[in-house]
């Protein structure tokens, strides 16, 4: 299950390319706190805490700031497209008892038969969960299937209190085969023109005469 992830921030008052530059070099990064229809907060956080903290997947975050504070999930990230590092946050403000729907990496464990091997269909799941008991991943379960059997979406174990958000509870999750070998192609031979081989002939003909 998601941990709980305490932060201790700042408000920020400065917007802006420039402000957000000045915060990246003193090594803070501006974030959002939304709440729904209210008016969002703006806070600036710890740079090496928060980008380690965001390698837990849906992770609950208790964001502190001056004498305030908010429990938060995140709600999207922005990163620097060359160096990846993190350069703004946006947070969605939550509260102990409500459910949201969030994305669930899928990860596969268990040993195939034969030569079989497990591809993973759907690399996220979208679910339902409590705010406090939000999955970091879903895991399925491959032991002994063999080349043709699938790990539909209705198939798949959830965490307790977890509800799956798919259109169609049929979709394959996993998929299970035996790889196919690439076939080579056999080498093809050009020959000549049948009135190319008869002038190569005369050509030698005349050479002999």
């Amino acid at each position: 299950m998601a941990n709980t992830i305490t932060i201790q921030g700042e408000t920020r008052s400065e917007f802006g390319k420039g402000a957000a530059r000045r915060m990246r070099v003193a090594f803070q990064i501006p974030a959002t706190i939304y709440a729904g229809g209210n008016e969002p907060t703006f806070i600036k956080l710890p740079m090496k805490e928060t980008t380690n903290a965001l390698r837990h997947t849906n992770a609950l975050f208790e964001l502190k700031y001056d004498d305030g504070s908010k429990m938060a999930v995140v709600k999207d990230v922005q990163r620097n497209p060359v160096k990846r590092q993190v350069e703004h946050i946006d947070f969605l403000e939550v509260r102990a008892g409500e459910k949201v729907v969030v994305e669930v990496p899928v990860f596969v464990e268990g040993e195939t038969t034969g030569a079989a091997v497990a591809f993973v269909d759907m690399q996220n799941l979208e679910v339902r969960a409590d705010v406090t008991n939000l999955p970091e991943r879903i895991v399925v379960n491959v032991e002994g299937l063999g080349d043709g059997e699938k790990v539909l979406a209705k198939d798949v174990k959830l965490p307790e209190g977890a509800e799956l958000i798919i259109d169609d509870p049929e979709d394959s999750v996993v998929t299970v085969e035996v790889p196919k070998e690439e076939s080579l192609e056999p080498e093809t031979t050009t020959e000549a023109p049948a009135e190319d081989a008869d002038a190569t002939a005369d050509a030698a003909d005349a050479d002999a005469e």
